[in-house]
């Protein structure tokens, strides 16, 4: 929680230098409303340069194809007709200073809702904005645990994810009650990331009767994994469950299949994506086991309802991308039609009315089954996460052909309990 402390500070600091958004000098407010706006302009604000850019771009991705879905029915269906999206994308680098002067230029911009950030802290530092001057905004990744505390989420944001305490609970249940183990080797990230999502591990475990046997922490950007898997070994776990994402998840999960582990337990990486996947080398994929938020190929899916709309979400992203989409794409895509679909249901622009609008009528369908809003501003949803294999490269039928899907978890049971939050 000292982490939180000081990004909570710097966001103050940052709030007390913005100067207020608001009509221009000898204009009454009243006069700056449009009673039939001919358009609506979706800010989309994401770190496209620095470390976290390749994750980005598949976000924008996703947001850009629920915006043209709308745009090629005529735009969004409104009472005074229909309206075209119009999509402003800009950078915020991964940076609290540049991610909230970028926000506010979006806002002076005229843009009616924002989506975005993969950088946990800038969502936050958004998210305070928002309290005090109500705007819709969205969310497009994983975020953190103390966001979800009652009080915390401005009433005009949306997550439409969950926390990492969801992704280490997942996890675990998953290698527990799926995989059959019982003896777990937990390697965190020395940050919220890591922490909270020890935490829905630890969860797991007393739940469904494991034992952690052993547990170590790194920093982002660790690079030689060597003395940690030196402990792994020594412990001997049923399973090898990481926490590291990204550029970490690879150099970890190629280390660990350098030095055999692969062949001493079962490796388990929390959360992944088919960009970590296809840094891995073929033998470190092969029978690697993780959660994914959406994978592309559900054709085998027990849910035929879902295979289909998947299947579909899938073609259209080919067609506009020429490549499947990956997990954090559907993130976005979702988020973004979400907050589509509910301007279009309320009838209205209106930040508050839009808002009570999905407090009311939380229930709504994805690509990836139905979900449903909770009352701390985030999704249950009946397949939070898929459970994928890594297939062994000569099973693979092209270069995006990485999982098989084996499991599934998912309903408010993955999602840390509201009293815990302070409901």
């Amino acid at each position: 929680m000292k982490k939180w402390s000081v990004v909570l500070l710097v966001i103050s600091m940052l709030l007390l230098s913005i100067v207020a958004v608001g009509c221009p000098a000898g204009q009454d407010e009243a006069e700056t409303e449009v009673e039939n706006p001919d358009k609506f302009t979706l800010g989309v604000l994401l770190p496209l340069t620095g470390p976290f850019s390749a994750v980005a771009k598949t976000q924008e991705q996703g947001a850009l194809l629920a915006i043209e879905e709308i745009n090629a029915a005529g735009g969004l269906e409104m009472p005074w007709g229909k309206v075209p999206i119009v999509p402003l994308v800009m950078d915020d680098q991964a940076s609290l200073d540049v991610g909230v002067r970028r926000f506010e230029y979006l806002r002076e911009a005229g843009a009616d809702a924002v989506v975005g950030q993969t950088w946990a802290p800038l969502a936050l530092a958004i998210n305070e904005i928002t309290k005090d001057n109500p705007f819709l905004y969205f969310p497009v990744a994983v975020t953190p645990r103390a966001a979800f505390q009652k009080g915390t989420l401005a009433p005009t944001t949306w997550v439409s994810t969950f926390s990492p305490w969801t992704v280490g609970y997942m996890a675990a249940s998953a290698a527990i009650n799926e995989l059959g183990k019982k003896e777990i080797f937990f390697l965190a990230r020395s940050d919220a990331w890591g922490h909270d999502m020890k935490a829905g591990v630890e969860a797991a475990a007393a739940e469904y009767g494991a034992t952690i046997v052993g547990y170590e922490e790194v920093p982002l950007g660790t690079a030689d994994f060597l003395p940690v898997l030196g402990k792994v070994r020594a412990a001997a776990p049923d399973v090898f469950i990481s926490a590291q994402f990204g550029a970490d998840a690879i150099a970890l999960l190629n280390q660990v299949n350098d030095q055999g582990l692969n062949d001493e337990m079962t490796i388990f990486n929390a959360f992944i994506t088919n960009v970590i996947a296809k840094g891995l080398a073929p033998e470190a994929l092969e029978g690697l086991y993780a959660m994914h938020f959406h994978y592309w190929d559900l054709s085998e899916f027990e849910d035929a309802a879902v295979a289909q709309a998947t299947a579909a979400y899938v073609e259209a992203f080919q067609a506009m991308f020429e490549q499947p989409p990956d997990a954090y794409t559907a993130i976005a895509y979702i988020a973004t039609r979400q907050l589509l679909d509910a301007v279009q249901a309320a009838g209205t622009f209106d930040t508050a009315a839009v808002s009570e609008h999905i407090r009311q009528n939380p229930d709504f369908e994805t690509i990836k089954g139905p979900a449903r809003w909770r009352e701390d501003q985030s999704v249950i949803y009946d397949y939070a996460s898929f459970l994928v294999r890594g297939k062994p490269a000569a099973e693979r039928t092209g270069d995006w052909d990485l999982f098989e899907v084996v499991g599934y978890q998912g309903g408010e049971r993955v999602l840390e309990p509201l009293e815990a939050l302070g409901y």
